[in-house]
């Protein structure tokens, strides 16, 4: 497990570094193009690319801490540098979204509408579209195991959608002269960003304040361990993440005497961690056995 997980690791530093140099240019790109044509909805998705290039840099910073040994005192390692980078991402998402919605408001309320340069508003646009599926396509393989990544991933299919309201945008100028049309493409991104930055922030919670994570069953865990032979009753349950996909597990597990008795017990863990390892993806999970009597007197019981 640790080999596929480092190998893991350096699959994803790759990806991310390709994808921050591809952001990087297309940044450069649309910042020229929102002050060449006087577009609000490109600088706005160029404001949105530049969030994307330093939430992807953080990534990139938090796979390589997260990467790091255990020590004495960070026990579990730097796993959750991820989760800190994905809160970063998701305050900077929010950041943007509400100086979006400011300055699209200002213009729409203003005296005169600003001119607009349709024409090269849309070839850049397009620029950004395409740049923004080359990074779709190069972190999808990664978004659904690291919280980190889909951070990542996220952003950059958040500023795809952006280039896309973008296009349509300068399409409409190009048609109609509906010069407003800018202004509104530009509370469209930020309408597009709230809600991304909102679920990532929500999963970021959930492992900061370890709850079990979404897709675990505690009362169906419990089930499963009940059936092993030799067990009585489990109690004491607690599940949690250090970051996603890495579920840790422990228990207090009451035990038939015999097992105790026979020197049953190595064989009894076994069959509890690969359970859990099987049935649930949880590769770190421990276990208090102990007899009836013990669990009666215990302090602070739960469940």
């Amino acid at each position: 497990m640790g080999h596929d997980h480092a190998h893991t690791s350096q699959t994803n530093r790759v990806r991310l570094t390709v994808a921050i140099g591809v952001v990087a240019i297309v940044l450069v790109v649309e910042i020229i193009g929102a002050v060449l044509t006087g577009s609000l909805a490109l600088l706005a998705d160029a404001g949105h690319m530049f969030s994307d290039l330093a939430g992807l840099v953080i990534a990139l910073v938090a796979t390589v801490v997260a990467a790091r040994p255990a020590t004495d005192r960070q026990t579990f390692g730097y796993q959750r540098a991820e989760v800190f980078g994905a809160l970063i991402n998701g305050l900077i998402l929010v950041a943007v979204a509400i100086s979006v919605v400011v300055g699209a408001v200002t213009r729409l309320v203003g005296a005169s509408p600003v001119e607009v340069q349709a024409m090269p508003m849309l070839v850049v646009a397009v620029i950004g579209l395409g740049a923004n599926i080359a990074g779709l396509l190069l972190l999808r393989p990664a978004a659904k195991g690291s919280i980190n990544m889909r951070g990542a991933y996220l952003e950059v299919l958040g500023d795809a959608l952006g280039s896309v309201a973008v296009i349509v945008a300068a399409a409409v100028i190009l048609l109609t002269g509906f010069a407003q049309a800018d202004a509104i493409a530009s509370l469209v991104i930020a309408a597009m960003i709230g809600p991304r930055a909102f679920v990532l922030l929500r999963d970021v919670v959930r492992v900061l304040s370890e709850s079990a994570p979404v897709d675990t069953d505690v009362t169906e865990i419990r089930r499963h361990l009940l059936e092993t032979a030799g067990v009585v009753a489990v109690h004491d349950v607690h599940v949690w993440a250090i970051t996603s996909g890495a579920h840790v597990f422990s228990a207090h597990v009451v035990v038939e005497p015999a097992v105790l008795q026979s020197g049953g017990s190595g064989e009894l863990l076994d069959a509890l961690s690969a359970c859990l390892a099987e049935h649930f993806d949880v590769d770190h999970s421990t276990f208090q056995l102990e007899p009836a009597e013990h669990a009666a007197h215990e302090d602070y019981p739960h469940l």
